[in-house]
């Protein structure tokens, strides 16, 4: 059994447990042992591979804009796009903002990111100053990459118009596909605690280390940015850079006022139409809910559970699972840590998803514009949806869920002093 002077510490980013991580192999990974998150990850290759899988991808994505995407063709009219024509027929309608949200999540974001993957991978000889920028942004953008998103989006959008006309796809369908694929797992791959000792090893503690034990407890605390363990009163990492404190600053109060501006757009996204169907000379609006019963009603029974999950259910049990984390970490109700940090990583990671919706109403409004015969019109309801999206994504990342555990930990404290009260 290794000494703790032979081990790595790490402090989990979930609950703030002070953990001895040994020399790992290849191919293994450590995990907290209070709350499972994990902690490092050591791949085969941990220099080629993420790099590998990033500039496969990025090599994908550019087939995928050279080529048409996908086609529709209605009583004799055909109607081909390539993605950066969803971009151009989308920014001609009142509602352009959704294509700033198919641009930057679905191209923009994930092509930046890989790049950045390569560069660090690979090593490039590029200035260290330069290096720590890109690998903040790097992790911070990871969560709007929504490439995966946007082709779930493509594939409802197909069930939806199969019963208007012959759907098929274009040569880079596939290449996308793959782009998304390669792209996710070129993250997966990334280890971002293993990257930043490449760009330089983390600051040296003239203190003893306590393992089993929290960082705050120690007057210790995490840089969320670059994994280092800094004094608990230093503000500014010399690592990385970026600024932080023992805990998420106003932590509480910037999640509740995210939560409420959410919930009160959440009300006109439900209610106003996300798009307009022009046919044959008649208008039809249509709410998300439209769309949920008229994939029921169509038999499409899978696809409409789908949307519905997704765009009603998801939204609204994520902005009631981020309150009641907040009330939980201020003593109100008292649930078990372990229950608490599941739901938090539940809302964290499905979250984002409800986007789908929004992609569904942007392939469509590109893919259906056939003059008198049919088109489609996205309507201010889908950007109210896009806008309750984002705010609910930003409430979950600014809430720190070290803050329940902290709970625990102070009630545990209480208790043992009320015992040893009763001894005495």
């Amino acid at each position: 059994m290794c000494s703790h002077e032979s081990h790595e510490h790490v402090l989990c980013t979930q609950c703030d447990m002070l953990v001895a991580v040994p020399e790992l192999e290849q191919g293994t990974k450590a995990t907290c042992p209070r709350c499972h998150t994990t902690l490092v990850s050591k791949w085969r290759y941990p220099y080629k591979q993420p790099a590998a899988y990033a500039f496969s991808a990025l090599i994908m994505l550019l087939i995928a804009c050279l080529f048409p995407f996908v086609k529709m063709g209605a009583a004799g009219i055909e109607n081909e796009i390539s993605l950066f024509q969803i971009i151009e027929i989308i920014s001609t309608t009142r509602y352009s903002g959704l294509a700033l949200f198919f641009l930057f999540f679905s191209l923009v974001i994930p092509a930046f990111c890989m790049v950045t993957i390569i560069l660090l991978g690979l090593q490039v000889h590029i200035h260290k100053g330069l290096k720590v920028g890109m690998s903040r942004i790097l992790f911070q953008m990871k969560s709007w990459c929504m490439a995966e998103i946007f082709l779930a989006g493509v594939l409802v959008s197909f069930v939806k118009l199969i019963a208007y006309g012959d759907i098929g796809v274009g040569l880079s369908f596939l290449p996308y596909c793959l782009f998304c694929m390669l792209q996710v797992r070129a993250f997966q791959c990334l280890d971002r605690h293993w990257l930043w000792n490449k760009i330089e090893t983390a600051p040296k503690l003239n203190q003893k280390l306590e393992v089993g034990k929290t960082g705050i407890s120690q007057n210790l605390r995490l840089c969320l940015v670059c994994t280092a363990i800094l004094p608990a009163e230093q503000s500014q990492c010399p690592r990385c850079h970026a600024r932080g404190h023992v805990r998420r600053h106003q932590s509480i109060q910037w999640t509740v006022a995210l939560l409420l501006t959410s919930f009160l757009l959440y009300i006109p996204a439900n209610v106003l139409p996300v798009m307009t169907t022009h046919m044959l000379g008649s208008d039809m609006d249509s709410t998300i809910m439209d769309g949920v019963i008229l994939l029921w009603s169509d038999g499409s029974y899978p696809v409409a559970l789908i949307i519905f999950i997704a765009s009603i259910m998801v939204p609204s049990l994520k902005m009631i699972g981020i309150a009641w984390l907040c009330l939980d970490s201020q003593g109100y109700g008292n649930r078990d840590p372990h229950r608490m940090h599941f739901i938090y990583e539940l809302v964290e990671y499905v979250g984002r998803w409800s986007m789908i919706d929004v992609f569904v109403i942007t392939i469509l409004a590109a893919l259906v514009q056939m003059g008198q015969l049919m088109s489609i019109v996205p309507a201010q309801g889908v950007i109210f949806f896009g806008v309750v999206v984002i705010l609910t994504m930003f409430a979950a990342m600014t809430f720190d869920p070290r803050l329940t555990w902290d709970r625990c930990e102070k009630k545990n404290a209480v208790k043992a002093v009320e015992q040893e009260g009763a001894i005495g």
